[in-house]
């Protein structure tokens, strides 16, 4: 059985794809409602399973009629993404956001489940087991090369 915030992510990303305007604005308040859950339990849906790292933007409005919009961002060809990637990679990234990445790479279908699993493997901290900063360094200098490599294969932009 799937659990409240695998559900939660799901409706919101069924209502994202129905969307004609490409985002959808909700109340924290109301959903949770609706899910019969807290609204941290939406908070927490929203910054881990909509982060920028998976090509989401969320904007809130606190207040009277507050909202939280949920934005995908469409990216126009691999030689958008590429820079884009690297940029959200910068000199160091922790193991979260790097796993982001590359689920948003499966989604998109730049690389396959097993490849996913066996970069997702090399990035790990058991894989890294230096202090952070430096297990951060070398993840972020791995992961930019396997994805250089990805754009490489594909035609796409890389230098």
């Amino acid at each position: 059985m799937r659990n409240i915030s695998d559900i939660i992510e799901q409706h919101l990303k069924a209502i994202l794809q129905q969307s004609r305007n490409g985002f959808v604005e909700i109340q924290r308040s109301e959903l949770a409602e609706k899910f019969q859950c807290v609204p941290s339990q939406i908070n927490y849906v929203i910054s881990t399973r909509f982060s920028a790292e998976k090509g989401y933007i969320v904007e809130s409005k606190r207040g009277g009629g507050g909202y939280i919009r949920i934005r995908r961002v469409e990216v126009t060809g691999l030689k958008n993404l590429y820079p884009i990637l690297v940029e959200m990679i910068g000199r160091e990234i922790g193991q979260q956001a790097a796993e982001n990445i590359l689920s948003r790479l499966m989604e998109e279908r730049l690389i396959t489940l097993r490849e996913y699993r066996i970069m997702k493997s090399a990035i790990s901290r058991e894989v890294l087991s230096f202090e952070l900063q430096v297990r951060d360094q070398l993840r972020a200098k791995i992961l930019r090369a396997m994805i250089a490599q990805i754009f490489i294969n594909m035609g796409g932009e890389s230098s």
